[in-house]
C-alpha cells in the first residue's frame, strides 16, 4: 500500500508595511500577503498596531490607513467593491499589490516557499513578521 504524501504548494508572500513619513523611510510591518497560483489562493492578514504607528508619526491618519489596508483584503477576495484591480486575475492582483511604490503603504519584495498548509503558513508568517 502506497501512502499519499501531502501536496506541496509553491507560494509567494510579501510583508505589508506602513511608511507614515515616506521621506524618513521608517516603517512598521502590518500584514502578510500570500499567493499560490496553482492552488487559486490569495489571502492577506493585517493588523495595524496604532501604538507603533504613533511612535513614528503622531499625526498619522488612522482612518485613511485602515481604509487603504482594507482595500488589500477586497482585492485578495476579488470583491465587487474592490475597484478595478479586484477584477484582474489572481496573479495580476498579487503583482499589482506587490509593485514597488513610494507611498504610505508598501510591500516587501516577494519571497517564495513550499508548504502543504497555505493557511497555516499565512498565520506563521504573520506571527513571525508582524506580531
Amino acid at each position: 500500500m502506497k501512502l499519499k504524501m501531502p501536496e506541496k504548494h509553491l507560494y509567494e508572500y510579501a510583508v505589508i508595511r506602513v511608511v507614515p513619513r515616506v521621506e524618513r523611510e521608517e516603517f512598521i510591518n502590518v500584514g502578510i500577503l500570500l499567493c499560490a497560483w496553482k492552488s487559486n489562493f490569495l489571502q492577506c492578514k493585517i493588523a495595524l498596531n496604532q501604538e507603533k504607528l504613533k511612535a513614528l508619526d503622531q499625526e498619522a491618519d488612522l482612518e485613511l490607513l485602515e481604509d487603504h489596508l482594507n482595500s488589500f483584503e477586497k482585492i485578495c477576495t476579488a470583491s465587487p467593491d474592490g475597484g478595478p484591480i479586484s477584477k484582474y486575475d489572481l496573479a495580476s492582483r498579487f503583482r499589482w499589490m506587490t509593485a514597488v511604490r513610494s507611498s504610505i503603504i508598501q510591500t516587501s519584495r516577494p519571497h517564495t516557499g513550499l508548504t502543504d498548509d497555505l493557511e497555516g503558513t499565512l498565520e506563521r508568517l504573520f506571527r513571525e513578521n508582524v506580531l
